[in-house]
């Protein structure tokens, strides 16, 4: 039951979060738009002294409030597709976005930063300066800056001329800006297959042997040298480990490595494969290298097609890692 304290629902609002703020110091205001902000803040300035029962009161009105609730709803398009983005497509979730900035509401910000790498620098490469001023302004710093040293050094000196413009851009401003680019993101092209072929073609070469792969790679040279370089960046195999592995991550992928596949993938002693085999061993501890070592050495031959076999697997763990975020690939030179 309501108490009686004849203050308005506004005025309850004000007291609860001056005594939540005294309390908490991590609490916010962030779910409120920033009309209801402004509400409250005029409303907490032109309030005075509480007495303390109708702190008291406020406060059992308030418990009593949340007790009595079952269930709670966002209450805006934004919210709700915020819960419930797990559980759609991202054709779905894509679809209803647009239909949330067709009727004027919801914010399109949210939907940009989502965006991949290549879509944002699709935007900056060809939409007005003006607007890709202020999505760099809008997007992470680290974000922005290698959006921005990707452009066209034209380009890029028209968009810091205009970031100047972004200084005094009104919210209503902002948002339109946000919309034209949320529609100009939706218009790009989306191909089927969302795998790349270069990628795709330099995962299936990941895991063939040394002369089909040399082989492909000739042909397609003498094809299509644009796409043959594509593949070459996307080819990662056990001997490009001491170019494209920090040594500070070898002990990481050691520990998570079958002690036998790694044995016999270190077993390699011949060209590219046994420098890589001995750069893992030379950035490991000494007694676990020498441990190693003893351990190879009492392996007896090692076929080849079961020291490429494990190379192979070494690879793939290398790659999951990645994909995982526990380490990070130096990224490949171009020769």
């Amino acid at each position: 039951m309501a108490v009686q304290t004849g203050l308005s629902p506004r005025q309850k609002a004000a007291i609860i979060v001056r005594l939540l703020l005294d309390d908490d110091d991590g609490v916010t205001l962030d779910n409120l738009n920033g009309e209801r902000q402004a509400l409250l803040f005029e409303e907490m300035a032109r309030m005075d002294l509480i007495d303390r029962q109708t702190r008291d009161d406020v406060i059992s009105e308030f418990c009593e409030h949340l007790e009595s609730v079952g269930v709670t709803f966002p209450g805006d398009l934004d919210g709700t597709l915020e819960i419930m983005s797990d559980r759609l497509s991202k054709d779905s979730s894509d679809r209803l976005r647009r239909l949330v900035m067709m009727t004027g509401n919801g914010d399109p910000w949210p939907r940009i930063l989502e965006l991949s790498q290549e879509d944002i620098q699709s935007l900056a490469d060809g939409e007005a300066v003006e607007l890709i001023a202020v999505m760099l302004s809008k997007l992470p710093v680290e974000q922005a800056a290698r959006t921005y040293t990707a452009m066209d050094p034209e380009r890029a000196r028209q968009v810091a001329q205009a970031m100047a413009m972004t200084r005094d851009i009104s919210p209503q401003a902002l948002r339109r800006v946000g919309l034209v680019l949320a529609q100009a993101a939706d218009a790009l092209p989306r191909p089927a297959i969302e795998t790349k072929a270069c990628d795709r073609m330099g995962d299936m070469l990941n895991f063939a042997n040394a002369d089909l792969r040399a082989n492909v790679l000739e042909m397609l040279d003498e094809q299509d040298r644009e796409f043959a370089l594509d593949v070459r960046r996307a080819i990662f195999v056990f001997a490009h480990i001491p170019k494209r592995v920090e040594p500070r991550d070898v002990p990481r992928i050691v520990r998570d490595m079958n002690q036998q596949v790694l044995l016999r993938a270190l077993s390699q002693n011949s060209g590219e494969e046994a420098a890589a085999a001995e750069f893992i061993l030379s950035n490991l501890s000494q007694r676990m290298s020498e441990n190693l070592r003893d351990e190879i050495a009492s392996l007896g031959n090692v076929t080849p097609q079961d020291a490429e076999a494990a190379t192979n697997e070494v690879v793939v763990l290398i790659r999951r890692l990645a994909a995982e975020g526990e380490l990070t690939l130096i990224p490949p030179k171009d020769d």
